[in-house]
């Protein structure tokens, strides 16, 4: 017993030690838990950056669900989809084709049944949409003295102007939807009106293929204005055509006054640099007068 007390003696040097070695354990601990730990708590700036981010995606997604109800929510005529509002009420792009191939044979949808025997939606979708569907009343007539008799599909569909066509009429050709057919209203516009159907392919992101169908129902009835005989027009009335600029309305003043008089819009080409390849548009607005 006496010689285990014997090991708990201490002189006071080494009772300080022992005290110095305590303090500097506690000052050790001390730092880890208050400086090293809270240190690892601060947010890292690339961290906060990529959270931020995916912040911003979420929110977006949600937007773009918010978008979709209100479509839904608001009453349309499914005869009339879109790929852009297919899209927002969430049909997929077999669905979308399939109603608009049935639309290109002239058919009409005249119920929620048949909107999902011809597209294939499913009942949960169809459940959603068909409150919205909201069809003419002349195509929900079905009685004997409305139906159209069968004559009547032996005459070829009348065609529509073009230049007095609204957006929304556009809309109603497969491949054409709402930023399309508002491009092809701004560039008619800025032409002051279509005067012929090839200036449609002018028309930017309108493809050839959709450009056919465009003019199965649509056409060019009333020109905005007359041709200007090539003889007689000035500077200034030259300069009207959309496709010359002021160069080139100057240089076919000064090639009319050497030749004395052009017999025809072919001979244009033989001014330097003349855009040929636009010859048949710039002759949708001059002519020759063949009295000269």
């Amino acid at each position: 017993m006496k010689n285990w007390k014997s090991h708990f003696v201490f002189t006071r040097s080494q009772q300080n030690g022992i005290f110095v070695l305590v303090a500097i354990i506690i000052a050790l601990q001390g730092i880890y838990f208050f400086i090293l730990f809270s240190s690892e708590d601060l947010p890292d700036p690339e961290e906060e950056k990529i959270v931020t981010e995916m912040q911003r995606t979420v929110d977006s997604l949600k937007q773009v669900a918010a978008e979709r109800d209100e479509v839904a929510v608001a009453p349309f005529n499914p005869n009339f989809i879109s790929d852009y509002k297919g899209y927002l009420l969430e049909l997929s792009v077999a669905e979308i084709d399939r109603l608009h191939e049935f639309r290109e044979r002239d058919l009409w949808i005249n119920s929620a049944e048949e909107f999902q025997e011809v597209t294939g939606v499913s009942d949960s979708l169809l459940k959603i949409l068909a409150p919205s569907f909201q069809f003419p009343n002349f195509r929900r007539n079905t009685s004997e003295e409305n139906r159209v008799p069968k004559k009547a599909f032996l005459t070829p569909l009348s065609k529509a102007d073009i230049n007095t066509a609204t957006a929304e009429d556009l809309q109603r050709v497969n491949g054409i939807g709402e930023k399309l057919s508002a491009r092809i209203v701004k560039y008619r516009n800025s032409l002051g009106g279509f005067r012929g159907e090839v200036q449609l392919n002018d028309v930017y992101g309108l493809s050839p293929e959709v450009v056919e169908r465009l003019l199965l129902h649509f056409e060019v009835q009333q020109w905005p204005g007359e041709r200007l005989d090539i003889n007689k027009v000035n500077l200034m009335q030259l300069t009207g055509i959309p496709y010359l600029n002021y160069e080139q309305t100057r240089a076919i003043v000064k090639f009319r006054e050497e030749a004395g008089e052009i017999k025809s819009l072919e001979e244009l080409g033989q001014i330097p640099n003349f855009p040929l390849e636009k010859l048949g548009r710039i002759a949708l607005y001059l002519s020759i007068d063949q009295k000269n």
